[in-house]
């Protein structure tokens, strides 16, 4: 049975993602089978595995530094928050249902055998599991029944690093405070405290680590300064959707979604040396740009309302109406239809009350940081069933109750990117059929089936994913650059499998030297 340790934080944010992606990494370059594993994550940046299974992005991404092949059983139960005060629950893979917060706390502890199971299972399999922590342990109307921080450390009797985020300020305060709310027993647990996101010189640093050592009885075993390794990040807490300006030849703009889920999907277009991308929420953000990405959404016809009275779809049409390719990516491919329908009342579901802090276990979802720009409907707005849409694809899209998760590999059939192999993933609740002539399927599917249409300028796809390989974005990169005169071959991208690697590697060694890995692994026994 797998040794263990668990990585808390003070709160969301604080980095406790990229420090179990690190730790997987670097038990993996020591010669030990490694795992990560997080019982319940909050997230809308979401995978499907191999066998058509649900799982958090950020798992994904520790799963690799491992040099695992993603598995559910790393995280058996996803929440995808739907409004302020619910979230769909996802066990094991598939849909449980949607639930207020309330009525999820009375039975998530009947969740615990799944969450025993998923964890046995993969301990039985490993040297080390690096379990993650979600929000802050020290959430104290939230303790009772905790299934994520100290409870769950009780269950698998897990030593825990508390981590605090020193880039906000008042590190000191958020580690003793955190330590302070904590039940004698779960002070016990706390094996030491790490200091992450430090910029400067650490000799400043030390005279408080030793005060806070001697307040605490906990000893600090490192300070991890601030990296810009190019991890996928979880939710609204990335800071790459505060990007609004890069200095590449090529500007590509995504429109940030008050509900935007997936955004991962892009990651690797800001690998290649000509695309540029920036987030965009305000007519007057959008400038001009050479391609638009209109992204995911948990709730597409929320969303696509707010598109409206924002001005920015004006502005969108306005910019496909003049040759500026547009993109969208399931929620935003069903956007850029004719209709959108929800007879079975699906939507209203996913979108009753305003996206904005939806805390469950620790764990907080925000509305892109709470940046003012995003102004969404009230809680009172009336809700119709059939809603137009933007009118720049030929398709209509049908929400039904049942959610269409698979992994698919397919070949772009129509346009200027006719010829590229993709393999993605679809998660989505609506149906999407062609309602014309004039447009064209955009995929090809290996089972026969047709994605996407594409008509001029404008493409849909349901793929997330889709620019994983690298194939897609040199593509895109290639035909953007033709169409503003630029030879491509002055820009020669590395491959997505070298680039993602180098980038675990560059985090491992970070965290390595920066770390008491010698008494890491004593406190992992």
């Amino acid at each position: 049975m797998a040794k263990c340790i668990m990585i808390q934080g003070t709160m969301s944010g604080a980095g406790k993602s990229l420090l179990v992606t690190a730790l997987c990494r670097i038990f993996r370059e020591d010669g030990y089978r490694v795992a990560p594993f997080k019982s319940q994550n909050m997230a809308l940046n979401s995978y499907i595995t191999k066998d058509g299974l649900e799982m958090g992005r950020a798992q994904v991404a520790q799963a690799e530094a491992a040099g695992k092949e993603p598995d559910v059983r790393m995280n058996p139960i996803l929440l995808k928050p739907t409004s302020d005060v619910g979230s769909q629950v996802i066990v094991n893979g598939r849909v449980l249902g949607t639930y207020r917060a309330g009525e999820y706390f009375k039975m998530k502890t009947t969740l615990i055998p799944d969450i025993l199971h998923a964890y046995k299972s993969l301990a039985s399999e490993n040297d080390i599991i690096v379990i993650e922590g979600a929000g802050s342990p020290a959430e104290i109307n939230l303790k009772a029944d905790d299934i994520v921080n100290m409870g769950l450390a009780k269950l698998v009797d897990a030593p825990v690093l508390l981590v605090g985020d020193i880039n906000p300020g008042g590190v000191f305060a958020q580690l003793y405070g955190t330590i302070a709310l904590l039940e004698e027993d779960e002070r016990a647990r706390i094996a030491g405290t790490v200091i992450n996101k430090f910029r400067g010189d650490v000799e400043i640093l030390k005279p408080g680590l030793k005060m806070l050592e001697d307040l605490t009885r906990v000893p600090c075993l490192g300070v991890v300064p601030y990296t810009d390794a190019d991890i996928d990040d979880e939710d609204s807490l990335s800071s790459r959707l505060l990007a609004s300006s890069h200095e590449k030849v090529i500007d590509i703009t995504v429109v940030r979604l008050p509900r935007i889920s997936n955004f991962t999907d892009f990651a690797p277009l800001e690998e290649h040396p000509a695309l540029g991308l920036r987030y965009v929420s305000r007519r007057d953000e959008l400038g001009n740009p050479d391609m638009i990405i209109l992204p995911g959404t948990k709730s597409t016809m929320a969303d696509l309302r707010w598109l409206r009275e924002s001005g920015l779809e004006a502005l969108i049409l306005k910019k496909a109406d003049a040759g500026t390719p547009v993109l969208g990516v399931c929620g935003g491919y069903q956007m850029l239809g004719v209709s959108l329908k929800d007879p079975e009342g699906v939507e209203s579901s996913q979108s009753s009350g305003v996206v904005g802090g939806c805390q469950m276990n620790g764990e907080s979802i925000k509305d892109s940081e709470g940046v003012e720009s995003i102004q969404l409907m009230s809680q009172e707005a009336s809700y119709s069933s059939e809603l137009p849409g933007m009118g720049l694809l030929p398709v209509s899209t049908t929400f039904t109750g049942e959610k269409c998760r698979s992994r698919v590999q397919g070949l772009v059939i129509g346009g200027p990117l006719e010829g590229v192999h993709l393999d993605g993933y679809e998660i989505h609740m609506g149906r999407t059929k062609q309602i014309s002539g004039k447009g064209s399927s955009f995929i090809k599917l290996e089972d026969g089936r047709m994605d996407g249409c594409w008509c001029g300028n404008v493409f849909g796809t349901y793929l997330h994913g889709l620019f994983d390989t690298g194939e897609l974005t040199d593509a895109i990169a290639e035909y953007l650059l033709e169409r503003k005169g630029i030879n491509p071959e002055n820009f020669h991208a590395e491959s997505r499998a070298e680039y993602r690697d180098r980038q675990y590697r560059k985090l491992a060694e970070t965290v390595r030297e920066s770390l008491d890995m010698k008494e890491i692994y004593r406190i992992i026994g």
